[in-house]
């Protein structure tokens, strides 16, 4: 799951605070997100680079 998590668009690369996930849950959706056991995390977005030259061509 962490190779995931790096090819996320949430995923923050912070030299200052670690490496995290960017996604706002509210207490009781982050508790669920915490306590299950997954292996698909429901929050993935495939982080395109590319996707911004794409609306400009």
């Amino acid at each position: 799951m962490a190779d995931r998590c790096e090819m996320c668009a949430h995923y923050v690369i912070d030299e200052e605070y670690g490496d995290y996930c960017s996604i706002n849950l509210d207490e009781d959706e982050m508790e669920r997100f915490l306590t299950q056991n997954v292996t698909q995390c429901n929050y993935f977005q495939l982080y395109d680079e590319y996707k911004i030259v794409k609306k400009q061509i």
